[in-house]
């Protein structure tokens, strides 16, 4: 999807967040989010995820490159999306050195993990709460399905080599001798 006009800022959306989260806007203009910076080449420039560290920033203030505050408004909490941003929607010409070289076309996969009002705003600080809560919830639920998948998978595995064993044991054991089947007459 194209959402700078002219293909300076692309977005494919990877998972997409339910139809009712909260998106950055006038009322929540602070953006939580996990990340990771790739050079077209695909090396990694740059991640949030590696010391698990959430970014924040407020939207849409050019706090960080024109290619975010376009791309993270569009997000909703929860989406996780690649963003393709340009060089004129990155660090241009100049670029970054020496991470990133000038004029680069930069890929961000980026996840909106929560969005909030500014400091001393109406919104109440027990809402915001739940909202986190309810987030981490889903994030623990997610964790627990997968660490549950992991264990189904060991045990298949496990319960795999075991059959294997007895056959190989069946095998090589009684009544061998001709052609390795085992089978008495």
């Amino acid at each position: 999807m194209d959402l700078s006009g002219d293909g300076g800022v692309v977005k494919k959306v990877l998972r997409a967040a339910k139809p009712d989260a909260l998106q950055p806007s006038d009322a929540y203009p602070i953006a939580d989010v996990h990340y990771e910076g790739r050079l077209t080449s695909g090396e990694v420039f740059d991640s949030s995820r590696e010391d698990n560290a959430v970014f924040t920033f407020e939207v849409g203030k050019g706090k960080v490159i024109r290619g975010w505050d376009i791309g993270v408004k569009s997000m909703k909490v929860g989406e996780l999306a690649e963003l393709t941003c340009q060089s004129d929607y990155a660090y241009g010409d100049a670029g970054s050195p020496p991470e990133i070289p000038s004029g680069a076309t930069l890929v961000f996969e980026v996840e909106l993990m929560a969005v909030r009002p500014p400091r001393g705003s109406v919104a109440t600080a027990a809402a915001e709460k739940g909202r986190l809560d309810e987030l981490r919830a889903e994030r623990e639920a997610a964790a627990a399905r997968r660490e549950e998948e992991k264990k189904k998978r060991e045990e298949a595995k496990a319960a795999a080599a075991t059959r294997a064993a007895q056959l190989s044991a069946k095998g090589s054991g009684k009544g061998g001798g001709k052609g390795g089947k085992g089978k008495k007459k």
